[in-house]
């Protein structure tokens, strides 16, 4: 379910199981690997629940930082947990 009254998506587990280990390897391709912190800064949308099982797949910690946040808050919210990369 999305922000919005009526927006929703349907996915299969098995879709989302290809989804997420699809981008785990993206990630692993950006050389994020076990232990390492990844901030996630996107709306509700199907990516960021994609996002979040594909670092706990790879065992990397991940800190979610929704869309609404203003850039300084995001900044704060990145050093503070010393995150490797950054999924928008």
């Amino acid at each position: 379910e999305g922000n919005e009254p009526g927006d929703s998506t349907k996915i299969t587990y098995r879709e989302l199981l290809h989804k997420v280990c699809q981008f785990a390897n993206v990630l692993r391709s950006q050389g994020v690997k076990k232990g390492d912190r990844v901030s996630i800064y996107l709306p509700m949308i199907l990516e960021l629940v994609i996002a979040m099982l594909a670092c706990a797949r790879i065992g990397a910690l991940h800190s979610v930082v929704f869309a609404g946040f203003s850039a300084e808050s995001l900044c704060e919210r990145i050093l503070d947990c010393g995150c490797s990369l950054l999924i928008t």
